[in-house]
């Protein structure tokens, strides 16, 4: 049987021939040894560069190459062109998003306590840290008077304040002043941002494991489409901020560090809020930057690092402009643990339907107690709440 010749040794073979028969070109026509000539040429590409599919990556279609050899995906999309300010803010977030958080040997959860003066749940707040040290830290902007102190846990935690105007941008001035000053310490690995009027719902255990157990920061943002909501928008927030883009939540967030160090960097989106959502604006409208400003930004720029819910409770079911408050004759056993086994978190929207948007408190799939705080509860409640912490189970 006669041996077929391997791909390389034919060649050899046609090439010898053809360098013959140049030789003896009296015998054959010059467009011959052409024609011969664009054959092998086309049989060695061939061999080098098989054809292939023409949704793959080859010599003949190259256009579908990407780095490796692999088929590179469509460009995405854009609605609109990013302005330069925009750009440049992106590449910084987009870096912090990348940042391994600092390993720490025992990291800590930082307390933001925004204030008008002194505390009136210290003692309270006190029974909870107390045989936790080294995991917490205490930070206390008071806006209006200096704090008297009875706990050690709060003693030299008060940080550089400014006055701060409810509704004005000086509430959300306030909460970056405190996110900065704890962000100084490399162990803070969380910061739970708390009123005067906060309360913790659960042990100190429960909530440490809860918060840094998780890859998320409870952030709350959903779409209200009422007059105080989406109402609120104006377009002078335009180009950065779109109104599909703007957000309502609770002001009392929690975050991770590199949350924070975003929030730290953001200039551009801040300004925005800071100059175009604030009470009195043209249209006889209110907005208000510490309802609207973080909601909107995360929604924008992170939407899958937030839980959207608030871990600090708070009971807007009576439909004011104030939530409710709880008195002493509101204070006992059945409410705590109400508040505490609660799994969905409710908003409710501004429009003519008065819809009740619920958000399942999910986790990777799991569902879980959303709360681990509340607020608006009155000083005079205090002694009944630490009766309640010292006997009870659910805190």
């Amino acid at each position: 049987m006669k041996k077929e010749l391997a791909w390389p040794q034919f060649i050899q073979n046609l090439l010898i021939m053809v360098g013959s028969r140049h030789r003896s070109h009296l015998k054959r026509p010059t467009w011959i040894i052409a024609l011969v000539f664009i054959v092998c040429f086309f049989l060695i590409a061939a061999y080098i560069y098989p054809l292939r599919s023409p949704s793959t990556c080859s010599f003949f279609n190259s256009e579908s190459c990407g780095a490796g050899g692999t088929i590179s995906p469509p460009p995405p999309v854009k609605t609109r062109e990013l302005t330069d300010a925009e750009v440049e803010s992106r590449v910084v977030i987009n870096e912090i998003l990348k940042y391994y958080p600092v390993q720490t040997k025992v990291p800590k959860v930082a307390f933001l306590f925004l204030t008008p003066g002194s505390l009136p749940f210290e003692k309270l707040w006190h029974m909870f840290f107390e045989g936790h040290e080294g995991k917490f830290s205490v930070y206390v902007h008071a806006s209006k008077e200096k704090p008297v102190h009875i706990s050690p846990y709060f003693e030299g935690r008060d940080i550089h304040s400014e006055p701060v105007a409810w509704g004005k941008v000086s509430m959300v001035e306030a909460e970056r002043r405190l996110l900065a000053n704890a962000l100084l310490d490399p162990d803070n690995q969380h910061f739970v941002l708390l009123s005067e009027s906060c309360i913790p719902v659960r042990r100190f255990d429960f909530v440490y494991n809860y918060l840094l157990l998780t890859s998320v920061s409870f952030i709350d943002s959903y779409v209200d489409p009422g007059p105080h909501g989406n109402g609120r928008y104006v377009e002078h927030m335009l180009p950065e901020v779109e109104k599909k883009d703007f957000r309502k939540g609770s002001q009392w967030f929690s975050m991770k560090r590199q949350h924070a160090i975003i929030v730290m960097a953001d200039s551009l989106y801040f300004t925005k809020f800071k100059h175009h959502c604030r009470p009195n604006m043209e249209g006889n409208r209110n907005c208000y930057s510490d309802e609207h400003y973080l909601p909107t930004f995360f929604n924008m720029l992170d939407p899958g690092g937030i839980a959207n819910w608030s871990v600090t409770y708070v009971d807007w079911s009576e439909g004011k402009w104030h939530p409710k408050s709880f008195r002493v004759h509101d204070i006992n056993y059945q409410l705590m643990k109400k508040i505490a086994y609660i799994d969905e978190s409710p908003h409710y929207t501004s429009d003519a339907k008065r819809t009740v948007v619920i958000t399942p408190c999910e986790i990777n799939g799991s569902k879980r107690s959303c709360y681990l705080f509340a607020r608006k509860f009155y000083p005079e409640t205090q002694v009944k709440l630490i009766q309640l912490f010292a006997n009870s189970t659910i805190f």
